[in-house]
């Protein structure tokens, strides 16, 4: 370019009254970057138009078009590159969506995920909880059932304070629209498309936030939506909105702290907590610490009036964006309250997890992610950041108050990923049941924005300070090399270190190259975009997407939905299905029927520790039927059992149908969802801590009956068990020693395993003939199993059925959140029901509403009846329910008289304020 053309475009500039922007172009280097920018326009428009060479020849505004004239356009590869650029660069948000989901997509091709094959992406959680609850609630959003229960999950479940934890995001409701068959493909795409939302809000925070178009921008978006995090809970589906709303979130806290505009950052604040409360929760603790980050940035205010004004808006919109989100918040609240999440044990000891250059490793490429019990944070979010960071202090161009402010952020979240307090505070007083550092997407987002502020100065870096950034980098690669080297546990690929310094070096030659003019900028773009992808694109595929095999996983669906299709034309009252055989402790809800098992945050603990003092599994967060003896299923009102394998038929098991390779069997003996129980039964059944046997011997006893639990002798050597059967019936053993998880079971050619017997619950062997030898044997445990055989005796157990069967509550109306019946009682006693309790439930005797339910073992409802007939209704409203929607109402009514009063609207009555345009700063261009 000459200086007739830097002084052309200087006037012509100042003629269109430009005169700001032509006196910010303080070099030779800005004037030509503006002249190629008029290039690029004229580029962008005739990309890919048929007659895009005359088009681009005859209104060139740049004289190097017509010098690439002078040689067939379509072979010039230079021209091309340019012309790929100019059309990239005008579709720049576009791009920074479609890049992450190409690599996604790219990825599911070479997996063969389905419709690409016969695998799918359930990874984790996504296996044993996501898909099994959003079948669920696609099957109650289609069947118009009510969103207040399910009796599907866990014995009856709060379906309100499950939905808030795992299905809350508003796009889910779409899964209404989707077939049956392709849940899971709704789920995974759905992921697909939040990752790409990701990668568009996070280049939209930076253009806005730094006022620049820059090309470049969509390098860190891409990172953002790729990141470690990513990588590592990309599955977790129901966090994934809180990570595209924070840039989004970000930029509203901005604009309230320097326009006073609160629109943005109190919607999407609102939205975020909305879709995902747990989360949010660590966006709030972080803006509450941005806020006053921000106002160290500002280099003073004019008064203290100005700085609590501030301070009253973030806090007002803070806590309106709370209230936004109360129809989903409180009932969570509420139910949390009975999950063993619900007590707070605060730590009285302080300790580090790891060293900063153990931490700050994971920063490489190709990086295990963790997602166990160990505290690593993913913190991967492109290589080049370190060299950008570096170059980000060195640049005098950024103010000296803004690096000290980030860089106490940085030291801070350092220190928050390895140090038990602060870990314990930012998951919200708890400690993470694995998926360690829920909170390093916040520090992944600002360290692309501190890396990115550093690129768009790239042209006033010095050569010194990118010679020194580089060297620096390839020492500390070296440095984490070594020292991974003498750790003794989770090495890193030697491959990760070398991967690392060819990306690094490659990164370095295209910034010196750009720099000194070697190649293009446009040029340099494309490299970069190749560099980026590829490497977004490696550690991506090295680090997540795992997969299973598509089939086995709904291959039962046909054959059940008709088992239970048939089952529901025969069946006029509640009953419960078990499944012998679960893939996950949620079938239920994959199914579609009334299931005991549960594995979820929102599980109710009391129920837990019931079914542990009843020798079944039970966990802080699960609990199931293992371990379950006749006697429990009955009293759980167990009516049928699915199988994929012949179970033994007894006088207490029937076969009753089979579809495919699904059978069907019938429990002979099933109590109804309620019964009396005599109240010296229901005040003198007890249990011991660690003996089950005695838990249900007692209730035998309270009866008047013998044990139904007998004991057998066995012979004991080490860590094996050998049970020889003296009689045919159903046995049982219970392992004192809790240091086992794994026993193998052998008799005869039958093997199996048993595992999480941590759990303390009964090793179910199953019916025996006489004289069959069990031989037990513990996988973990050098000493002795401690176990103690049990014979289950039919006899006493067909006594106790009696008794309790005599008074059954028949229902008229049942499932939903509704429950009607009449029973006929012979003495005073107690209903006892095998429903969860909740305060949620309210409860009518013959038209007269009970203040109080009774709660058998706070663990399931009970109710005291008289002699004579009775009607028993029962209604479950979700408590905080009504109270959220108010407070959700209210806070809408707020934001909307708040958005008259600002375009005033209310002139009349109050001063206008013409400073704010509320909704205006919505707008996403």
């Amino acid at each position: 370019m000459d200086e007739k053309e830097i002084e052309h475009l200087y006037h012509k500039l100042t003629e269109e009254q430009n005169t700001e922007k032509a006196n910010s172009l303080s070099d030779i280097d800005d004037l030509e970057e503006s002249l190629e920018d008029e290039t690029v326009k004229v580029l962008a428009e005739s990309f890919f138009d048929e007659d895009w060479e005359e088009k681009v020849l005859a209104s060139s505004a740049h004289s190097s078009v017509k010098q690439h004239a002078k040689v067939p356009l379509r072979k010039n590869l230079t021209f091309f590159l340019q012309s790929m650029y100019a059309w990239m660069k005008t579709r720049t948000l576009l791009l920074s969506f479609l890049f992450p989901v190409i690599v996604m997509i790219l990825i599911f091709i070479e997996r063969k995920i389905f419709p690409f094959g016969e695998s799918s992406f359930l990874r984790t959680d996504m296996y044993h909880q996501y898909a099994p609850f959003f079948a669920s609630f696609q099957r109650k959003l289609q069947s118009a059932q009510s969103l207040m229960y399910d009796w599907n999950i866990g014995m009856g479940t709060n379906f309100s304070a499950l939905y808030a934890y795992y299905l809350a995001s508003p796009i889910n409701w779409l899964v209404i629209l989707v077939p049956k068959s392709l849940v899971i493909e709704f789920m995974t795409y759905l992921i697909v498309i939040k990752i790409g939302l990701c990668g568009l809000t996070f280049t939209y925070y930076l253009q806005k936030h730094f006022q620049s178009k820059s090309f470049g921008t969509i390098f860190f978006g891409v990172f953002y939506a790729l990141s470690g995090y990513m990588a590592a809970y990309s599955w977790n589906i129901m966090w994934l909105d809180c990570l595209l709303l924070l840039p989004l979130i970000l930029l509203g806290m901005e604009k309230l702290m320097k326009e006073n505009k609160v629109m943005l950052y109190c919607i999407t604040l609102g939205l975020s907590i909305l879709s995902n409360y747990y989360i949010s929760i660590m966006i709030c603790l972080f803006m509450g610490i941005y806020f006053f980050a921000t106002l160290l940035l500002e280099k003073k205010y004019k008064s203290f009036q100005e700085f609590f004004s501030k301070l009253w808006r973030f806090t007002a919109f803070s806590l309106l964006a709370g209230a936004l989100s109360a129809i989903v918040l409180l009932p969570e609240i509420y139910a949390l309250r009975m999950t063993a999440s619900g007590d707070i044990s605060f730590p009285k000891t302080y300790s580090a997890y790891f060293s900063i250059i153990d931490m700050m490793a994971r920063h490489l490429p190709n990086v295990p992610t963790e997602i166990g019990l160990a505290h690593w944070p993913n913190i991967y979010c492109g290589l080049f950041i370190l060299l950008l960071i570096p170059l980000y202090f060195c640049n005098n161009q950024i103010a000296l108050r803004k690096k000290v402010v980030y860089s106490m952020l940085l030291l801070f979240f350092y220190a928050s990923f390895s140090v038990n307090v602060l870990n314990f505070i930012w998951h919200g007083f708890h400690y993470p049941n694995s998926l360690p550092a829920r909170q390093s997407f916040i520090y992944t987002a600002l360290i692309l924005t501190m890396s990115c502020e550093a690129y768009l100065h790239w042209k006033k870096i010095k050569l010194r300070h990118l010679l020194l950034s580089f060297w620096g980098a390839v020492v500390f690669i070296l440095l984490s090399e070594k020292w991974n080297d003498l750790k003794t546990e989770k090495k890193f690929d030697f491959q990760i270190f070398y991967l690392s310094l060819i990306l690094l070096a490659l990164y370095a030659l295209i910034f010196y190259c750009m720099q000194n003019k070697k190649i293009r900028r446009s040029v340099a773009a494309i490299l970069f975009s190749l560099l980026f992808l590829f490497e977004a694109g490696i550690n991506t595929s090295a680090t997540s997407v795992t997969t299973i095999n598509r089939t086995n996983y709904v291959k039962q669906l046909p054959w059940i939905n008709t088992l239970l299709k048939d089952l529901k034309q025969n069946e006029d009252t509640f009953y419960r299905i078990e499944k012998t055989d679960r893939r996950t402790k949620n079938d239920g809800a994959w199914y579609g029927y009334s299931s005991p098992s549960v594995f979820s945050s929102t599980s109710n603990a009391k129920l837990s520790s019931l079914f542990k003092k009843l020798g079944l599994e039970g966990s802080v967060n699960a609990y199931a039927l293992n371990g379950a003896t006749p006697l429990v299923s009955s009293l759980f009102g167990i009516k049928y059992f699915l199988s994929e394998s012949d179970l033994p038929e007894s006088s207490l098991l029937k076969k009753f149908a089979q579809e495919g390779d699904m059978r069907l069997y019938e429990n002979q003996y099933a109590l109804p969802l309620g019964f009396m129980m005599p109240e010296s039964t229901f005040f003198g059944w007890e249990f011991i801590e660690n003996d089950p046997a005695s838990g249900q011997n007692n209730l035998a006893e309270t009866l008047g009956y013998g044990n139904v639990l007998e004991k057998t002798e066995g012979e004991a050597s080490g860590n094996r068990f050998t049970l020889t059967t003296k009689e045919e019936g159903y046995y049982y053993v219970f392992l004192g020693n809790s240091k086992v998880e794994t026993v193998d079971y052998e008799c005869g050619d039958n093997k199996k395993k048993f595992n999480d017997l941590n759990r303390r619950f009964f090793l179910d062997l199953g019916y025996h003939k006489e004289g069959d030898v069990i031989k037990l044997t513990g996988k973990e445990a050098a000493d002795s199993l401690e176990a103690t055989a049990y014979y289950f005796s039919e006899m006493t157990f067909k006594g106790i059925y009696q008794d309790l069967s005599k008074n059954p509550w028949e229902l008229e109306v049942y499932g939903g959140q509704n429950l009607k019946g009449t029973i006929l009682v012979e003495e005073d006693g107690y209903l006892f029901t095998s429903i969860p309790y909740e305060k949620a439930w309210k409860v009518k005797v013959d038209g007269k509403k009970i203040n109080k339910v009774e709660a058998f073992q706070d663990a399931f409802i009970a109710i005291p009846l008289s002699e004579g007939s009775h009607t028993i209704e029962m209604t479950y409203h979700a408590e905080g329910f009504t109270l959220g929607l108010l407070c959700s109402a209210a806070a809408v009514v707020i934001l909307v008289l708040y958005y008259l009063y600002s375009k005033g609207k209310f002139h009349f009555l109050f001063e206008k304020n013409t400073d704010e345009e509320p909704f205006q700063e919505l707008e996403i261009s």
